[in-house]
């Protein structure tokens, strides 16, 4: 790469791949230019042209082509002539393969020619000795400069080679281009000249090159500026992303802090509300029983003399009754006038009241709003003209998330979160950083007016459970017995109408016996079976290059441009949310009940529910290690806990959904490199790519090392992404867009 300002030189030009086509990546061959300078074949310019148009690979510019065909896109003859001289010193081993003079056949015959050893820089033919010779004392040629052809082979002579060096005119063979036509445009030689050319303004092309140098010359000046306008703008752009990330921070802390704040509020109002219930209950009981006491009391009294007045009249004689009457006359009299209860005291009842602001769904005890940084006056409109691409700005997505929080009741099996749970609670939506167009500094606003109760529907903003993810599945290392790798086949994933060779970089198990990959290059999603058939694609919105991939029971997620999106199976977008823009991709993975779906953000590992809510949010190993983890591939094991591959710390991570730590890999069995893509058997063993050294390692299901599993014996060439189909099938991804599906077979780990 030759620094802005500088002059490349010819080694460089030549040592480079500069000369190589970026399409078929071999050496260009009928160089053609595109209007944008990128130069390829022409046979694979071919292919790409569709529709009149074709758009480059490199830069994306759609240019149209000519009517005759990419045959007449302007042929770099700057490209040729570096051609020339790389094939004139790489074409064998001067030693091996001597080759011959040039001359001597032309006067003794094609039988003639002896070894050559030397070459004429201005006639580009390699001479032997004698011709050489020759060459240097006739009239024509005693000027041409004659060189040694080992040290033109060695590329002494490529600078004085290239002054000498003329183009030839592709009408005329053997023919040097040596005029510029002014009113056409066009190179031509001296046959060219003579007709249709011959009324035309020619000049010379050292006359021509000099009087349209400085034009261009001029035209690079201001490129060079405008690139220094560019890299003072993306400086500029990095220093206010720094910021936002910075003030991002600061306002996240002071979320924890009042949201802390508020919950201790909370719930010493709930303390102090259940006391004040629990105590009228137990004087309402105390009055009870002294209630209950005298009426069972008066009851015991009645009954007697109601029982003993009619056991005389139904067994007393008249007499008897008669010598009684005035008695039990009196003593009847008295219990019916006494002072009988009419039913029972009045109970006030226990309401509670909430303030009118709780179920408010506009009445928010923290919300964010955005302050413009200076040198910004044109976010605002840039953030309105969002909207043009389908891109939902962040206050309306915030709106609508607080709406779909609001919408539903709160289901009677949602159990209230006890204070060290709702310390762990999911971080709120304005603790992600902002773009600089999403906004500048934010702050948080405290006491808007009413308290609002934290509803937790079943719909759309339900945070996940809290409580800790199952214990880690059986370590089968302990029996001597690992899996092994048995190659199953292997099959290529460019299918006819892709614009260029596959790259991938995601993969998943897709139903029964099939995988679904993303091709980010050609920005497609494909399917294939296990067999290696094509079964067509999952259509993904234009302009999306899919990165990594996963699938939902009856939807595919993916990530792209620091997006994720959830589709449908015919294409149709359900959601997508605006992840970090910090990072060049973001890993995607289903969680086990297939309802949800995490994704790597930074250091954060973020997951979301069908309905696209943040479900919930946590950091491996905690808070302690924000900013100290960089997650770059992610994977769930059946046993609900997520696999990291942290490139920060060069290590793998197996954590629950609170982010609590059950092991680590980090040191020799990573053999130094930065780990890969992770898969998880149904066993809980993790499967990781080294790509650095080939290789594909095992780990236990807490993450400590156990061997290797695959490496270039097994065919394997730089491994790009893996996954696990159906439990018993390791898919491997290599970078020339390969699969290569392997079976799992148990067996002693020392077989």
């Amino acid at each position: 790469m030759v620094s802005q300002g500088s002059s490349p030189s010819l080694l460089e030009a030549l040592n480079s791949d500069f000369l190589a086509c970026k399409i078929c990546l071999e050496q260009l061959r009928m160089p053609k230019t595109l209007p944008c300078l990128h130069t390829y074949c022409q046979d694979c310019l071919a292919p790409l042209a569709e529709g009149g148009h074709v758009r480059c690979p490199e830069c994306r510019e759609t240019v149209p082509v000519p009517g005759a065909g990419v045959a007449a896109f302007k042929t770099n003859f700057f490209v040729n002539g570096l051609l020339d001289l790389v094939k004139a010193r790489t074409c064998g081993d001067l030693r091996a393969d001597r080759p011959s003079c040039a001359l001597c056949p032309l006067v003794g015959g094609a039988s003639a020619g002896g070894p050559a050893t030397a070459r004429c820089l201005d006639c580009a033919d390699d001479l032997c000795q004698a011709c050489a010779d020759g060459h240097r004392r006739t009239r024509q040629t005693h000027a041409h400069r004659v060189v040694d052809l080992v040290g033109y082979r060695a590329g002494w002579y490529d600078e004085e080679a290239r002054e000498r060096q003329a183009a030839q005119c592709p009408q005329h063979p053997g023919e040097a281009l040596r005029f510029l036509c002014q009113p056409c445009g066009q190179l031509l030689c001296r046959e060219c000249r003579l007709d249709p050319h011959l009324d035309h303004p020619c000049l010379p092309l050292a006359e021509a090159v000099r009087a349209r140098r400085p034009g261009l010359e001029q035209l690079l000046a201001g490129v060079d500026a405008n690139l220094a306008g560019l890299e003072a703008t993306r400086e500029a752009e990095k220093a206010a992303l720094a910021r936002v990330k910075e003030q991002a921070a600061r306002v996240g802390s002071q979320v924890d802090e009042a949201a802390e704040a508020i919950l201790r509020a909370l719930l010493a109002q709930k303390h102090e509300v259940l006391g004040q219930l629990r105590a009228h209950v137990e004087a309402v009981e105390e009055a009870a029983r002294e209630r209950l006491a005298k009426l069972e009391g008066q009851e015991q009294v009645a009954r007697a003399a109601a029982t003993f007045a009619r056991r005389v009249l139904s067994l007393g004689r008249e007499a008897e009754i008669l010598s009684l009457e005035g008695a039990i006359a009196q003593r009847l009299q008295q219990l019916q006038d006494g002072p009988w209860s009419p039913g029972p005291a009045s109970c006030p009842l226990p309401r509670l009241t909430l303030h009118p602001g709780v179920r408010d769904k506009n009445c928010h005890l923290l919300s964010l709003s955005f302050e413009k940084q200076e040198g910004q006056d044109g976010d605002e409109e840039q953030a309105g003209a969002q909207g043009e691409d389908g891109t939902q700005s962040q206050g309306e997505e915030d709106g609508a998330s607080q709406e779909r929080q609001d919408g539903g009741q709160t289901p009677p099996e949602d159990r209230a979160q006890t204070p060290q749970e709702d310390e762990r609670a999911h971080t709120p939506r304005g603790d992600r950083a902002q773009t600089p167009q999403e906004g500048g500094r934010a702050r948080i606003e405290r006491g808007s007016g009413q308290p609002t109760k934290k509803k937790r529907s079943r719909g759309r903003h339900k945070l996940a459970s809290r409580e800790p993810s199952p214990a880690l599945g059986p370590q089968l290392e302990g029996s001597g017995l690992l899996p092994r790798p048995v190659f199953v086949r292997s099959f290529p994933t460019r299918m006819p109408g892709d614009p260029c060779a596959p790259r991938i970089t995601g993969l998943c198990a897709f139903g029964p016996q099939e995988i679904l990959v993303a091709d980010e290059q050609n920005g497609r999603l494909k399917r294939f079976s296990l067999k290696g058939d094509y079964r067509g694609q999952v259509p993904v919105p234009e302009g999306q290059f899919p990165c990594s991939v996963a699938a939902l029971r009856d939807a595919v997620a993916f990530s792209t441009n620091a997006r994720l999106y959830l589709i449908s199976h015919d294409g149709k977008v359900r959601w997508r949310r605006a992840v970090s823009h910090t990072q060049s991709s973001h890993a995607v993975a289903a969680l086990p009940s297939r309802d949800r779906v995490a994704v790597t953000v930074g250091s954060h590992v973020e997951v979301y529910n069908e309905e696209g809510s943040l479900a919930t949010r946590f950091i491996p190993g905690g808070k302690a290690q924000r900013g100290q983890r960089a997650l770059v591939f992610l994977a769930t094991s059946p046993q609900g806990h997520f696999v990291v591959s942290d490139w920060q710390q060069k290590s793998v991570v197996v954590c629950d959904g609170l982010g609590r730590v059950a092991g680590e890999c980090q040191g020799p069995g990573l053999q130094g490199c930065q780990p890969g893509s992770v898969a998880v058997d149904k066993d809980g063993f993790i499967f990781l790519t080294l790509r650095g050294v080939n290789q594909v390692v095992i780990l236990d299901p807490k993450g400590s090392y156990l061997s290797e599993f695959m490496s270039a014996y097994h065919g394997l060439e730089k491994p790009r992404v893996i996954s696990v189909v159906d439990g018993r099938y390791l898919v491997v991804s290599l970078s020339n867009g390969t699969i290569r599906v392997f079976l799992f077979r148990i067996q002693s780990a020392d077989s």
